[in-house]
């Protein structure tokens, strides 16, 4: 997917929204894992990990007209061993058939030497279970990073401000400049791609820090994780780091795929996401975007 043409999705859906796919395993309703065991033949031993995948249709189903993105994270896949990388990968051609303006983003957080990166990023831009977007991990420097930039129509995401708490570990120590090391990682890096194909992650709990990383980056789009569970301000962020061309995919997790743990937790997903996209609705219009 081109910046141009997700431009045009978040102007179309009033949205963006992107939903992340996290499902843990341990808080996939329980029916679900009922109706999973109930279609099993004769003999065959339950895998909790098409769970999973039942969970995440059901989610996608109801969230997809008010998000404009997903954002499957590995972790909660790899987690079950190889039949939960089955589920990412059915959920990622779920996503491609059923909903194909919808930009996917496998959250990863990869990065390493140069030719390990290449096969990273052959596994997740080339064949069936190819994803739009990967986050990456820009520490090891240029060439751990350049591999994922070879490919057209592909972006990178690059770890800039995160929003948990050790962030302020690292992320904001200075050097003898005076410059923070989140604000040299947005500097060196846009010598590596361009806002056609780099992204940076920056955490709503950041606030007004927003304000310095748009001086860094006036025109990237920003994948921002931290809005509901974690505490940041939609409001805030808009405020702050919104462009003329929106430049913001707002992630929500847990707010919405664990609205609610009982048989209505899709219709409660939905429910968090559209009062989500109105609220994104609302600030695009004071954008006049």
């Amino acid at each position: 997917m081109t910046r141009q043409e997700l431009i045009e999705q978040i102007r179309e859906k009033r949205s963006f929204l992107c939903v992340g796919l996290d499902p843990d395993i341990k808080k996939i309703p329980a029916f679900i894992h009922e109706e999973c065991k109930a279609k099993l033949q004769e003999g065959e031993d339950y895998d909790e990990a098409v769970a999973l995948y039942v969970f995440n249709q059901l989610i996608i189903d109801a969230t997809a007209p008010y998000c404009v993105a997903y954002k499957p994270n590995l972790a909660f896949y790899e987690s079950l061993g190889a039949s939960g990388i089955i589920s990412y990968e059915l959920t990622v051609q779920y996503i491609k058939e059923n909903y194909p303006h919808h930009f996917i983003i496998a959250d990863a957080k990869r990065g390493d030497i140069g030719n390990t990166s290449a096969m990273y990023a052959r596994t997740f831009f080339e064949g069936e279970s190819q994803v739009d977007a990967l986050t990456v991990a820009p520490y090891m420097g240029e060439d751990s990073v350049s591999p994922f930039l070879g490919y057209e129509g592909k972006w990178v995401i690059l770890l800039a401000l995160t929003s948990n708490k050790g962030s302020h570990d690292f992320q904001l120590t200075e050097d003898k400049e005076s410059e923070r090391l989140f604000e040299k990682v947005l500097k060196v890096s846009q010598q590596w791609g361009t806002d056609e194909n780099m992204m940076y992650v920056v955490g709503a709990t950041q606030g007004r820090m927003f304000e310095d990383i748009r001086k860094v980056v006036p025109n990237h789009f920003l994948l921002v994780p931290g809005v509901g569970a974690q505490g940041g301000s939609l409001q805030e962020v808009c405020q702050y780091g919104m462009t003329k061309d929106c430049g913001l995919l707002v992630n929500s997790s847990r707010g919405i795929i664990y609205a609610s743990n009982d048989e209505d937790f899709a219709e409660a997903a939905a429910a968090a996401a559209k009062k989500l996209q109105q609220e994104m609705a609302e600030e695009l219009n004071k954008k006049g975007f």
